[in-house]
């Protein structure tokens, strides 16, 4: 298993994007998070095909922090189901990765 992950959810709009970024970086469970769009996303929902502008939003944080990113993205996504998809990192910078690291230390650590 990687030891870093990045995390990866379609919002529908820069300011839930921006809202749930700022959430996971001051709970300090991710390091980093960037907005990026917008995009068009197809998909298939209730039996349809959709064609939607979305955002994406891309989230860097060690594998050990995944679980609780996951519950924070979940808990303030307005999706009835939030795509919130893990990508390993399988190399970076080893000062970049250890800057993660201790972003993402809990607070009592």
């Amino acid at each position: 298993m990687s030891e870093y992950v990045q995390v990866q959810t379609a919002v529908p709009s820069r300011e839930e994007g921006m809202r749930i970024a700022r959430s996971a970086v001051e709970a300090r469970l991710a390091a980093c998070a960037q907005v990026v769009g917008p995009i068009t996303s197809t998909y298939r929902w209730k039996g349809a095909v959709h064609v939607d502008e979305e955002y994406l939003l891309l989230l860097k944080t060690p594998a050990s922090r995944y679980a609780d990113l996951e519950k924070n993205i979940h808990e303030q996504h307005s999706y009835d189901v939030a795509e919130i998809i893990s990508v390993p990192v399988n190399a970076g910078l080893r000062a970049y990765l250890t800057w993660m690291d201790e972003e993402t230390k809990a607070p009592d650590a």
